[in-house]
Protein backbone atom coordinates (compact mmCIF):
# COMPACT_ATOMS: atom_id res chain seq x y z
CA UNK A 1 0.00 0.00 0.00
CA UNK A 2 2.96 2.35 0.64
CA UNK A 3 4.88 1.62 -2.24
CA UNK A 4 1.47 2.86 -4.54
CA UNK A 5 1.05 6.06 -2.30
CA UNK A 6 4.53 6.52 -3.11
CA UNK A 7 4.20 5.72 -6.86
CA UNK A 8 0.95 7.49 -6.96
CA UNK A 9 3.04 10.84 -5.35
CA UNK A 10 6.25 10.40 -8.12
CA UNK A 11 3.41 10.08 -11.03
CA UNK A 12 1.53 13.38 -9.90
CA UNK A 13 5.13 15.38 -9.30
CA UNK A 14 5.97 14.29 -12.56
CA UNK A 15 2.83 15.36 -13.88
CA UNK A 16 3.36 18.37 -12.35
CA UNK A 17 6.55 18.90 -13.25
CA UNK A 18 5.68 18.59 -16.85
CA UNK A 19 2.77 20.73 -17.15
CA UNK A 20 4.87 23.45 -15.04
CA UNK A 21 7.94 22.81 -17.66
CA UNK A 22 5.54 22.78 -20.79
CA UNK A 23 3.49 25.90 -19.19
CA UNK A 24 7.11 27.51 -19.26
CA UNK A 25 7.67 27.20 -22.88
CA UNK A 26 4.24 29.32 -23.72
CA UNK A 27 5.56 32.14 -21.77
CA UNK A 28 5.68 35.66 -23.50
CA UNK A 29 9.44 36.27 -24.91
CA UNK A 30 10.75 39.78 -23.70
CA UNK A 31 8.70 42.69 -24.98
CA UNK A 32 10.32 45.08 -27.40
CA UNK A 33 9.96 48.56 -28.57
CA UNK A 34 11.89 50.20 -31.20
CA UNK A 35 11.57 54.37 -30.32
CA UNK A 36 14.04 55.18 -33.17
CA UNK A 37 13.74 55.60 -35.80
CA UNK A 38 10.23 55.53 -36.61
CA UNK A 39 9.65 55.75 -40.39
CA UNK A 40 13.19 57.15 -41.69
CA UNK A 41 16.83 57.03 -41.76
CA UNK A 42 18.93 59.90 -42.56
CA UNK A 43 21.92 61.19 -42.28
CA UNK A 44 21.91 61.58 -38.17
CA UNK A 45 20.04 59.18 -37.52
CA UNK A 46 19.55 57.40 -34.26
CA UNK A 47 18.67 53.54 -33.17
CA UNK A 48 17.45 53.37 -29.80
CA UNK A 49 14.92 50.29 -28.11
CA UNK A 50 13.88 49.03 -25.03
CA UNK A 51 13.55 45.63 -24.28
CA UNK A 52 12.12 43.95 -20.98
CA UNK A 53 12.30 40.53 -19.92
CA UNK A 54 9.37 41.43 -17.35
CA UNK A 55 9.81 38.35 -14.55
CA UNK A 56 12.86 36.90 -16.37
CA UNK A 57 16.10 37.89 -17.11
CA UNK A 58 17.35 38.87 -20.53
CA UNK A 59 20.09 35.75 -21.74
CA UNK A 60 20.38 37.45 -25.69
CA UNK A 61 19.67 40.43 -27.71
CA UNK A 62 21.06 40.93 -31.04
CA UNK A 63 19.59 44.36 -33.37
CA UNK A 64 20.14 44.36 -37.42
CA UNK A 65 19.62 45.64 -39.99
CA UNK A 66 18.89 43.87 -43.58
CA UNK A 67 18.67 45.24 -47.15
CA UNK A 68 18.87 43.81 -50.22
CA UNK A 69 20.58 40.70 -48.67
CA UNK A 70 22.90 42.26 -46.75
CA UNK A 71 22.82 42.21 -42.65
CA UNK A 72 24.39 44.88 -41.02
CA UNK A 73 24.65 44.79 -36.95
CA UNK A 74 23.57 47.40 -34.67
CA UNK A 75 23.57 45.52 -31.46
CA UNK A 76 24.68 42.65 -29.36
CA UNK A 77 25.14 41.27 -26.30
CA UNK A 78 28.57 40.01 -27.04
CA UNK A 79 29.57 42.80 -29.42
CA UNK A 80 27.48 45.75 -28.37
CA UNK A 81 30.27 47.97 -30.84
CA UNK A 82 29.32 51.39 -30.55
CA UNK A 83 25.59 51.13 -28.89
CA UNK A 84 25.25 52.14 -25.35
CA UNK A 85 23.02 49.52 -23.10
CA UNK A 86 21.41 51.39 -20.13
CA UNK A 87 19.65 49.62 -17.68
CA UNK A 88 16.10 50.98 -16.86
CA UNK A 89 15.38 48.58 -13.94
CA UNK A 90 16.01 45.31 -13.04
CA UNK A 91 14.35 43.71 -16.30
CA UNK A 92 13.91 46.29 -18.56
CA UNK A 93 17.22 47.80 -20.68
CA UNK A 94 17.60 50.56 -23.32
CA UNK A 95 19.98 50.51 -26.18
CA UNK A 96 21.02 53.20 -28.57
CA UNK A 97 23.64 54.20 -30.77
CA UNK A 98 24.22 56.70 -34.13
CA UNK A 99 22.85 55.40 -37.08
CA UNK A 100 24.79 57.16 -39.93
CA UNK A 101 26.30 57.00 -42.67
CA UNK A 102 29.85 57.20 -41.39
CA UNK A 103 28.99 54.07 -38.80
CA UNK A 104 27.10 52.19 -41.05
CA UNK A 105 28.61 53.12 -45.12
CA UNK A 106 26.94 49.71 -46.28
CA UNK A 107 23.83 51.33 -45.75
CA UNK A 108 21.76 52.33 -49.09
CA UNK A 109 19.65 54.92 -49.41
CA UNK A 110 15.91 52.67 -50.28
CA UNK A 111 13.91 50.48 -47.97
CA UNK A 112 15.81 48.33 -45.22
CA UNK A 113 14.52 46.25 -41.94
CA UNK A 114 15.54 46.55 -38.79
CA UNK A 115 15.25 43.30 -36.72
CA UNK A 116 15.25 43.15 -33.08
CA UNK A 117 15.80 39.41 -31.62
CA UNK A 118 15.70 39.08 -27.51
CA UNK A 119 15.70 36.13 -25.48
CA UNK A 120 14.92 35.91 -21.71
CA UNK A 121 14.84 32.90 -19.53
CA UNK A 122 12.07 31.27 -17.55
CA UNK A 123 11.48 28.29 -14.92
CA UNK A 124 14.57 29.15 -13.49
CA UNK A 125 16.93 29.01 -16.33
CA UNK A 126 15.62 25.78 -17.44
CA UNK A 127 13.98 26.99 -20.57
CA UNK A 128 13.65 29.87 -22.61
CA UNK A 129 11.59 32.58 -24.29
CA UNK A 130 12.15 34.60 -27.93
CA UNK A 131 11.11 37.50 -29.68
CA UNK A 132 11.50 39.16 -32.83
CA UNK A 133 10.41 42.87 -34.09
CA UNK A 134 11.00 43.68 -37.32
CA UNK A 135 10.68 47.51 -38.28
CA UNK A 136 10.22 48.86 -42.08
CA UNK A 137 12.31 51.84 -42.44
CA UNK A 138 13.34 53.54 -45.67
CA UNK A 139 16.76 54.86 -45.59
CA UNK A 140 17.34 58.90 -47.27
CA UNK A 141 20.23 60.74 -47.36
CA UNK A 142 20.25 63.73 -49.54
CA UNK A 143 20.26 66.67 -48.04
CA UNK A 144 16.67 69.23 -48.99
CA UNK A 145 17.64 71.43 -51.70
CA UNK A 146 17.07 75.02 -51.40
CA UNK A 147 16.70 78.30 -53.96
CA UNK A 148 16.25 81.74 -53.31
CA UNK A 149 13.22 83.22 -55.69
CA UNK A 150 13.32 86.79 -54.63
CA UNK A 151 15.98 89.71 -54.50
CA UNK A 152 16.57 92.73 -53.27
CA UNK A 153 16.52 91.69 -49.43
CA UNK A 154 16.98 95.07 -46.89
CA UNK A 155 16.91 94.48 -43.23
CA UNK A 156 16.65 97.68 -40.69
CA UNK A 157 17.92 96.40 -37.66
CA UNK A 158 15.26 95.59 -36.02
CA UNK A 159 12.79 95.38 -39.05
CA UNK A 160 11.25 92.70 -41.01
CA UNK A 161 11.47 91.30 -44.71
CA UNK A 162 10.37 88.90 -46.75
CA UNK A 163 11.71 85.87 -49.28
CA UNK A 164 10.63 83.45 -51.36
CA UNK A 165 12.59 80.79 -52.02
CA UNK A 166 12.26 77.06 -53.27
CA UNK A 167 12.80 74.01 -50.92
CA UNK A 168 12.66 70.32 -52.22
CA UNK A 169 11.03 67.79 -50.71
CA UNK A 170 7.97 69.91 -50.38
CA UNK A 171 7.20 68.25 -47.08
CA UNK A 172 10.61 69.30 -45.31
CA UNK A 173 10.76 71.82 -42.54
CA UNK A 174 11.99 75.29 -43.66
CA UNK A 175 12.52 78.85 -43.19
CA UNK A 176 15.25 81.53 -42.11
CA UNK A 177 17.82 81.30 -39.59
CA UNK A 178 19.09 84.46 -38.19
CA UNK A 179 21.44 83.79 -35.86
CA UNK A 180 19.64 81.05 -33.52
CA UNK A 181 16.32 82.43 -34.43
CA UNK A 182 14.18 80.65 -36.68
CA UNK A 183 11.75 82.09 -39.11
CA UNK A 184 9.17 79.42 -40.45
CA UNK A 185 8.33 79.70 -44.18
CA UNK A 186 4.94 79.26 -45.49
CA UNK A 187 3.61 77.69 -48.56
CA UNK A 188 3.31 80.95 -51.48
CA UNK A 189 0.42 80.11 -52.43
CA UNK A 190 -0.84 80.93 -49.28
CA UNK A 191 0.48 84.44 -49.19
CA UNK A 192 -0.73 85.32 -52.73
CA UNK A 193 1.37 84.06 -54.85
CA UNK A 194 -0.29 82.89 -57.85
CA UNK A 195 0.06 79.43 -59.85
CA UNK A 196 2.71 78.83 -56.98
CA UNK A 197 3.70 75.17 -56.90
CA UNK A 198 4.32 73.00 -53.87
CA UNK A 199 7.78 73.65 -53.65
CA UNK A 200 7.53 77.17 -53.18
CA UNK A 201 7.44 78.71 -50.09
CA UNK A 202 7.44 82.73 -48.34
CA UNK A 203 9.25 83.44 -45.16
CA UNK A 204 8.83 86.83 -43.01
CA UNK A 205 12.06 87.20 -41.18
CA UNK A 206 13.47 89.73 -39.41
CA UNK A 207 16.80 91.14 -37.47
CA UNK A 208 15.84 91.95 -33.70
CA UNK A 209 16.99 94.69 -31.94
CA UNK A 210 18.89 92.86 -29.03
CA UNK A 211 21.04 90.94 -32.31
CA UNK A 212 23.78 92.49 -33.88
CA UNK A 213 24.30 93.64 -37.06
CA UNK A 214 26.80 90.62 -38.63
CA UNK A 215 24.41 88.02 -37.13
CA UNK A 216 24.23 85.73 -40.32
CA UNK A 217 21.43 85.11 -42.59
CA UNK A 218 20.71 81.45 -44.17
CA UNK A 219 18.02 79.74 -45.94
CA UNK A 220 17.34 76.92 -43.84
CA UNK A 221 15.64 73.07 -44.64
CA UNK A 222 15.11 69.69 -42.72
CA UNK A 223 13.42 66.76 -43.95
CA UNK A 224 11.63 63.94 -42.22
CA UNK A 225 14.50 61.88 -41.79
CA UNK A 226 16.39 64.52 -40.43
CA UNK A 227 18.91 65.61 -43.39
CA UNK A 228 19.48 69.59 -43.19
CA UNK A 229 20.66 71.77 -45.32
CA UNK A 230 21.91 75.36 -45.79
CA UNK A 231 22.21 78.30 -48.83
CA UNK A 232 23.37 81.90 -48.35
CA UNK A 233 21.13 84.50 -49.78
CA UNK A 234 21.57 87.85 -50.81
CA UNK A 235 20.69 90.24 -48.12
CA UNK A 236 22.02 94.14 -46.59
CA UNK A 237 21.69 95.19 -43.21
CA UNK A 238 20.75 98.61 -42.23
CA UNK A 239 22.12 99.97 -38.61
CA UNK A 240 19.24 102.07 -36.92
CA UNK A 241 19.77 104.04 -33.83
CA UNK A 242 17.46 102.96 -31.31
CA UNK A 243 17.04 106.31 -28.47
CA UNK A 244 17.55 106.12 -24.84
CA UNK A 245 15.86 108.13 -22.29
CA UNK A 246 15.52 108.32 -18.40
CA UNK A 247 11.82 107.74 -16.57
CA UNK A 248 11.20 109.13 -13.38
CA UNK A 249 9.43 107.19 -11.01
CA UNK A 250 7.62 108.89 -8.72
CA UNK A 251 5.54 107.67 -5.29
CA UNK A 252 2.48 108.89 -6.61
CA UNK A 253 2.99 106.43 -10.07
CA UNK A 254 3.82 103.61 -8.01
CA UNK A 255 0.61 103.74 -5.67
CA UNK A 256 -1.21 104.30 -8.64
CA UNK A 257 -0.05 100.83 -10.66
CA UNK A 258 1.20 98.38 -8.71
CA UNK A 259 -1.34 97.61 -6.42
CA UNK A 260 -3.92 97.06 -9.37
CA UNK A 261 -1.10 94.89 -11.06
CA UNK A 262 -0.06 92.94 -7.85
CA UNK A 263 -4.10 91.79 -7.14
CA UNK A 264 -4.68 91.52 -10.79
CA UNK A 265 -1.66 89.06 -11.87
CA UNK A 266 -1.48 85.67 -10.04
CA UNK A 267 2.13 85.21 -11.91
CA UNK A 268 2.85 88.14 -9.01
CA UNK A 269 3.30 85.96 -6.44
CA UNK A 270 5.37 83.59 -8.22
CA UNK A 271 8.65 86.09 -7.87
CA UNK A 272 10.89 85.99 -5.34
CA UNK A 273 10.32 89.03 -3.15
CA UNK A 274 11.26 89.56 0.86
CA UNK A 275 8.42 89.88 3.26
CA UNK A 276 6.77 93.08 3.72
CA UNK A 277 8.11 94.73 0.42
CA UNK A 278 7.11 98.11 -0.42
CA UNK A 279 5.83 99.20 -3.10
CA UNK A 280 8.96 100.47 -4.64
CA UNK A 281 10.73 96.50 -4.31
CA UNK A 282 7.01 95.44 -5.59
CA UNK A 283 7.56 97.84 -8.33
CA UNK A 284 11.03 96.92 -9.83
CA UNK A 285 9.64 92.94 -9.71
CA UNK A 286 6.54 93.77 -11.68
CA UNK A 287 9.16 95.92 -14.29
CA UNK A 288 11.70 92.94 -14.41
CA UNK A 289 10.19 89.50 -13.09
CA UNK A 290 6.14 90.04 -14.57
CA UNK A 291 7.07 91.55 -17.69
CA UNK A 292 9.69 88.74 -18.49
CA UNK A 293 6.66 86.30 -17.28
CA UNK A 294 4.35 88.66 -19.89
CA UNK A 295 6.53 88.45 -22.69
CA UNK A 296 6.97 84.32 -22.10
CA UNK A 297 3.30 84.05 -22.36
CA UNK A 298 3.18 86.57 -25.65
CA UNK A 299 5.92 83.89 -27.28
CA UNK A 300 3.80 81.08 -26.21
CA UNK A 301 0.55 82.52 -28.31
CA UNK A 302 3.07 83.23 -31.44
CA UNK A 303 1.77 79.18 -32.18
CA UNK A 304 -1.52 80.14 -32.33
CA UNK A 305 -1.06 82.05 -35.81
CA UNK A 306 -2.48 81.10 -39.49
CA UNK A 307 -0.51 79.90 -42.30
CA UNK A 308 -1.91 82.04 -44.50
CA UNK A 309 -1.85 85.79 -44.78
CA UNK A 310 -5.06 87.26 -43.52
CA UNK A 311 -4.17 91.09 -44.46
CA UNK A 312 -3.32 92.47 -48.24
CA UNK A 313 -3.09 96.64 -47.18
CA UNK A 314 -0.59 98.25 -44.86
CA UNK A 315 -1.62 98.34 -41.00
CA UNK A 316 -3.44 101.40 -39.75
CA UNK A 317 -1.58 103.74 -37.06
CA UNK A 318 -4.29 105.11 -34.27
CA UNK A 319 -5.95 107.87 -35.76
CA UNK A 320 -5.14 111.39 -35.02
CA UNK A 321 -2.16 110.35 -32.58
CA UNK A 322 0.55 111.41 -31.05
CA UNK A 323 3.85 109.01 -30.68
CA UNK A 324 4.87 109.44 -26.83
CA UNK A 325 7.72 106.80 -26.96
CA UNK A 326 9.45 104.48 -29.81
CA UNK A 327 10.08 101.24 -30.57
CA UNK A 328 13.44 99.47 -28.79
CA UNK A 329 13.95 103.00 -26.41
CA UNK A 330 16.24 102.04 -24.23
CA UNK A 331 14.66 103.27 -20.62
CA UNK A 332 16.54 104.25 -17.49
CA UNK A 333 14.23 104.12 -14.08
CA UNK A 334 14.81 107.12 -12.10
CA UNK A 335 13.19 106.92 -8.53
CA UNK A 336 14.46 110.19 -5.88
CA UNK A 337 17.21 110.66 -7.66
CA UNK A 338 18.83 107.47 -7.71
CA UNK A 339 19.03 104.74 -10.89
CA UNK A 340 16.65 102.00 -10.02
CA UNK A 341 16.13 100.03 -13.12
CA UNK A 342 16.68 99.73 -16.90
CA UNK A 343 14.54 98.38 -19.76
CA UNK A 344 13.65 98.63 -23.16
CA UNK A 345 10.55 99.15 -24.72
CA UNK A 346 9.75 97.19 -27.35
CA UNK A 347 6.45 99.49 -28.94
CA UNK A 348 5.33 102.81 -29.99
CA UNK A 349 2.96 104.27 -26.94
CA UNK A 350 0.71 106.32 -28.69
CA UNK A 351 -1.75 109.30 -27.46
CA UNK A 352 -4.88 110.83 -28.41
CA UNK A 353 -8.26 111.33 -26.49
CA UNK A 354 -8.55 109.75 -23.30
CA UNK A 355 -10.99 106.80 -24.14
CA UNK A 356 -10.76 106.61 -27.61
CA UNK A 357 -12.19 103.63 -29.49
CA UNK A 358 -8.52 101.55 -30.58
CA UNK A 359 -8.98 100.02 -33.95
CA UNK A 360 -7.81 97.04 -35.21
CA UNK A 361 -4.86 98.08 -36.91
CA UNK A 362 -5.24 95.30 -39.80
CA UNK A 363 -7.64 92.21 -40.84
CA UNK A 364 -6.52 88.97 -38.66
CA UNK A 365 -8.29 87.14 -35.72
CA UNK A 366 -7.99 87.49 -31.75
CA UNK A 367 -5.78 85.23 -30.21
CA UNK A 368 -5.76 87.08 -26.65
CA UNK A 369 -8.21 89.67 -25.25
CA UNK A 370 -7.73 89.61 -21.24
CA UNK A 371 -5.99 91.12 -18.92
CA UNK A 372 -1.76 90.84 -18.63
CA UNK A 373 0.36 91.78 -16.09
CA UNK A 374 2.11 94.95 -17.20
CA UNK A 375 0.14 95.47 -20.00
CA UNK A 376 -2.91 95.67 -18.29
CA UNK A 377 -6.04 94.95 -20.18
CA UNK A 378 -4.28 93.43 -23.67
CA UNK A 379 -5.65 92.54 -27.42
CA UNK A 380 -3.19 90.22 -29.01
CA UNK A 381 -4.54 90.16 -33.44
CA UNK A 382 -2.87 87.55 -35.49
CA UNK A 383 -2.68 88.20 -39.25
CA UNK A 384 -1.34 85.04 -40.52
CA UNK A 385 2.32 83.58 -41.49
CA UNK A 386 3.77 84.69 -37.83
CA UNK A 387 2.59 88.27 -38.04
CA UNK A 388 0.78 89.76 -34.54
CA UNK A 389 -0.35 93.23 -33.66
CA UNK A 390 -0.89 93.63 -29.76
CA UNK A 391 -3.17 96.74 -28.10
CA UNK A 392 -2.58 97.27 -24.31
CA UNK A 393 -3.11 99.58 -21.57
CA UNK A 394 -7.19 99.50 -22.67
CA UNK A 395 -9.31 100.24 -20.20
CA UNK A 396 -11.93 98.44 -21.89
CA UNK A 397 -11.77 95.25 -24.34
CA UNK A 398 -15.18 94.71 -26.74
CA UNK A 399 -13.71 91.40 -28.36
CA UNK A 400 -13.01 87.93 -28.01
CA UNK A 401 -10.26 85.13 -28.87
CA UNK A 402 -11.67 83.41 -31.99
CA UNK A 403 -13.02 86.94 -32.90
CA UNK A 404 -12.46 87.88 -36.67
CA UNK A 405 -11.83 91.05 -37.18
CA UNK A 406 -11.09 94.09 -40.14
CA UNK A 407 -9.60 96.64 -39.90
CA UNK A 408 -10.54 99.44 -38.39
CA UNK A 409 -12.83 97.39 -36.49
CA UNK A 410 -13.25 98.92 -32.06
CA UNK A 411 -10.90 96.49 -29.80
CA UNK A 412 -11.88 98.62 -27.17
CA UNK A 413 -10.91 101.31 -25.41
CA UNK A 414 -7.95 103.07 -24.24
CA UNK A 415 -7.30 103.61 -20.86
CA UNK A 416 -4.26 103.15 -18.15
CA UNK A 417 -4.27 99.55 -16.98
CA UNK A 418 -0.91 97.87 -16.26
CA UNK A 419 2.26 99.79 -16.11
CA UNK A 420 0.92 103.26 -17.80
CA UNK A 421 1.19 106.53 -16.48
CA UNK A 422 -1.39 108.10 -18.55
CA UNK A 423 -4.11 107.41 -20.50
CA UNK A 424 -2.05 105.88 -23.64
CA UNK A 425 -2.06 103.14 -26.55
CA UNK A 426 0.86 100.57 -26.49
CA UNK A 427 0.86 99.23 -29.85
CA UNK A 428 3.23 96.13 -31.02
CA UNK A 429 4.10 94.01 -34.29
CA UNK A 430 4.94 90.80 -33.26
CA UNK A 431 7.10 88.24 -35.88
CA UNK A 432 6.69 84.62 -34.10
CA UNK A 433 6.24 86.60 -30.77
CA UNK A 434 9.63 88.53 -31.35
CA UNK A 435 8.78 92.73 -31.17
CA UNK A 436 9.92 94.28 -34.16
CA UNK A 437 9.21 97.72 -35.49
CA UNK A 438 5.76 98.61 -36.39
CA UNK A 439 7.02 102.11 -38.52
CA UNK A 440 7.52 99.47 -41.58
CA UNK A 441 4.19 98.24 -41.17
CA UNK A 442 2.58 101.58 -41.38
CA UNK A 443 4.24 102.36 -44.57
CA UNK A 444 2.97 101.59 -47.80
CA UNK A 445 5.68 102.24 -49.48
CA UNK A 446 7.40 99.89 -47.56
CA UNK A 447 4.54 97.36 -48.09
CA UNK A 448 4.66 97.86 -51.58
CA UNK A 449 8.45 97.50 -52.55
CA UNK A 450 9.31 94.64 -49.62
CA UNK A 451 5.97 92.67 -49.62
CA UNK A 452 3.57 92.83 -52.05
CA UNK A 453 6.45 93.82 -55.19
CA UNK A 454 8.08 89.82 -54.71
CA UNK A 455 4.89 87.86 -54.32
CA UNK A 456 3.40 90.32 -57.35
CA UNK A 457 6.87 88.73 -59.02
CA UNK A 458 6.69 85.62 -58.09
CA UNK A 459 3.24 84.50 -59.63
Amino acid sequence: MTRLIVALLLLVAIALGAGVYIGAGRAPGPAIEIHEPTRLIGRTARFDASIDATDGELTDITAVIEQGGNTLPLFSLSEPGGAQMTQETDTRVRVSRSLTRETHPDLAPGPATIVVHATRSVLFGLRERDTTTRLEVEARFDPPRLAALSSFHYVNHGGAELIVYRVTPSDAESGVRVGDRFFPGYPAGAAGVADADETMRVALFALLYDQDLDTPMRLYARDEAGNEAEIAFDHRIFPQRFRRSRITVGDRFLEQVVPDIVARSEEFRTLPLPPGAGLLEQYLAINGGLRRINDEQIMALAADTAAERLWTEPFRQLGNSQVESGFADHRTYIHDGSEVDQQIHLGFDLAATANVAILASNTGRVVWADYLGIYGNCVIVDHGMGLQSLYAHLSSITVRPGDTVSMDDELGRSGTTGLAGGDHLHFAILLHGWPITPMEWWDSHWIEDRITRKIRAAS
